[in-house]
């Protein structure tokens, strides 16, 4: 590189190159010399197909990829995308494979020192839109440009319009993009953007949040705040976002996989016309910040609907918000995706394929129970069927279900509304939430008049169901007539697939924790990588304990049986405990034994 060239430009070697990094080492075959980045090996050249060099590099064998062409051919999908699904190759084998295929290098983001300069050349909208963004330079007129596809040539001179650099196209993992973008989209960057954009510096007394908002430009200082912080927290895939006012400005925290961090924090000034634009988009009252508030509001991000629930409360600090993002693409799933062990899922299918009873998921708020039902009604909706929910609220919308939205002000709650569905001749029917001895009593007559019910509870444990629904009432020979199948869960965070770390944990460990073992156990721990954001989890699995309702439990229920008898009983006739579903998934390798005490404690 010649000396005048600006000290942020950082050489690449080119396909015929060996980098000034790998002056010392003689590379390996596909070695670049540069940490992250590999060269092509050549089995894509004479391939036509990705599936091609798959076979060629050994990720997976031509008979596979033979299956794999049929059902992408039922499903109207490329071969590899049915390979991926089916976890039959991952997402970093699939880039390597589509990097031979077009003689071109590959590169691993968690491992290439990315020119941050670079990178920001290209708009982070314009980037995630083309699953492209800039890595560094091939040389001063050249950027180096990581791709998802390679193939989306009109991406690629777009970019080129956008930098007014030549591009020299590079393949990734999109996984590892999304991260890496997640990293320059900083939401305390947006915040100090915001605050340098509001130019007149307004304070609380003198903000008029109406003005300012309600009729302002798109643009706006605190709109453009706002809408940074809801887009980052869906594509890091936020579940709660939350608006705390502090003594001197307002924390933003995010929860993501049931643990909160903090985000950013926006200046004691800015606090004021954000939660007045949060109320804005929701329709709320903005005079109003003496009580509570509730309200809903739809919203696209990254050209994707989400729902957002909006809660104001009004703390001793000033008025905060806490917002719910509700995401139909990873709410919405099936039996097959929730995780649940043969074990566990075989009786709770029976038991909901049933005409009529009652099914009860429980377990503490945030611990997916509605997910489980939802993933129930989506097996039970049918033509056949006249399925009616009631709901507190309704969280996602699904397509042939009559869904109810429960409305104290108008009169309409669970119990009132409970009643109007069974006059509505419902074959399924589900109930948000039995929050009060009214609506079990009423749910549970239901099941036992030819109805199939299903219900969420608050309890530690499937036992001790029993138990609360004898505490709000109802009769023990009803409780044991009506209910088939009680359902106890928790969500634990999945370790990351890319940087987890096999270990050793000792027996004495295992003792500690509250686990009887005959030796050290093989798993894996959490170890972090920007991929997961360091923090050595991504995404969560279900731990489920599901108690079929035997003669002998129902025969214990109508004696009023000490709960702890109960869960005995259950155990005996095959009832796993959270924990042990739990430590058969630290086994696994799924998740680690510290996150599943974590939960189940």
């Amino acid at each position: 590189m010649p000396e005048t060239s600006p000290s942020h430009l950082r050489p690449v070697p080119g396909p015929n190159e060996v980098g000034v990094l790998a002056h010392e080492v003689e590379p390996e075959p596909g070695a670049s010399g540069v940490p992250g980045l590999s060269h092509p090996l050549g089995h894509g050249r004479g391939a036509r197909f990705v599936t091609d060099v798959l076979v060629d590099l050994g990720y997976v064998t031509a008979e596979r990829v033979e299956v794999a062409v049929g059902e992408g051919r039922v499903a109207g999908k490329p071969p590899e995308r049915i390979l991926l699904e089916q976890k039959a190759i991952d997402a970093h084998q699939l880039s390597q494979a589509i990097a031979e295929r077009y003689a071109l290098d590959h590169v691993d983001l968690s491992e290439y020192s990315v020119d941050m300069a670079a990178a920001n050349l290209l708009p982070i909208s314009s980037a995630r839109r083309y699953q492209a963004v800039p890595i560094g330079y091939a040389d001063p007129q050249t950027l180096l440009v990581a791709m998802a596809d390679p193939a989306n040539v009109l991406a690629a001179d777009d970019i080129k319009m956008a930098t007014g650099l030549k591009c020299q196209m590079v393949v990734a993992d999109p996984t590892d993009i999304e991260s890496l973008l997640s990293r320059l989209n900083s939401l305390q960057s947006a915040v100090t953007e915001a605050i340098e954009d509001d130019e007149h510096g307004e304070t609380d007394e003198d903000y008029d949040p109406i003005s300012g908002l309600h009729a302002g430009a798109e643009d706006a200082p605190v709109v453009k705040l706002v809408y940074s912080i809801l887009g980052q927290a869906v594509n890091e895939g936020v579940s709660d976002i939350h608006f705390e006012p502090e003594q001197d400005d307002m924390r933003v925290r995010f929860r993501v996989d049931g643990v909160l961090h903090e985000a950013a924090h926006v200046p004691r000034r800015m606090v004021s016309a954000v939660i007045s634009r949060i109320k804005i988009m929701s329709e709320l009252d903005i005079a109003e910040k003496r009580i509570p508030q509730d309200g809903r509001v739809g919203v696209t991000v990254d050209e994707s609907r989400i729902d957002l629930r909006v809660t104001t409360l009004p703390t001793q600090r000033g008025e905060g918000a806490t917002v719910r993002i509700l995401d139909t693409r990873n709410a919405m799933r099936t039996l097959d995706d929730l995780g649940m062990a043969e074990a566990a899922r075989h009786p709770f299918e029976l038991a909901v394929r049933r005409p009529y009873g009652a099914v009860l998921v429980t377990g503490p708020t945030g611990s997916g129970k509605s997910t489980t039902l939802y993933a129930a009604l989506s097996e039970l909706n049918s033509i056949e069927k006249n399925v009616i929910t009631i709901e507190d609220p309704v969280e996602y919308q699904m397509p042939g279900i009559n869904q109810i939205n429960v409305n104290q002000k108008a009169g309409l709650s669970f119990a009132s509304g409970l009643r109007s569905i069974l006059r509505a001749d419902p074959d399924v029917i589900m109930v948000g939430e039995i929050r009060d001895a009214e609506t079990a009593r009423i749910a549970i007559e239901a099941a036992l008049t030819g109805h199939m019910v299903l219900s969420t509870l608050h309890t530690n444990d499937a036992p001790g169901t029993i138990t609360r629904l004898s505490k709000m009432g109802i009769e023990s020979f009803l409780t044991a007539s009506a209910v088939d199948c009680i359902v106890a869960q928790r969500l634990a965070r999945t370790l990351c697939s890319h940087c987890k770390q096999r270990s050793l944990v000792p027996r004495a460990a295992l003792a500690e924790a509250g686990f009887g073992a005959l030796g050290d156990l093989e798993a894996y721990e959490a170890v972090g990588c920007s991929r997961c954001g360091n923090t050595g989890y991504r995404g969560r699995v279900g731990l489920y304990s599901v108690m079929r309702m035997t003669e002998r439990l129902k025969d214990m229920t109508v004696s009023l049986a000490p709960q702890a008898e109960i869960a005995q009983i259950a155990h005996q006739e095959g009832m796993l405990t959270l924990r042990e579903d739990g430590l058969s998934k630290v086994r696994a390798g799924v998740t680690s034994l510290d996150e599943v005490v974590r939960v189940t404690a």
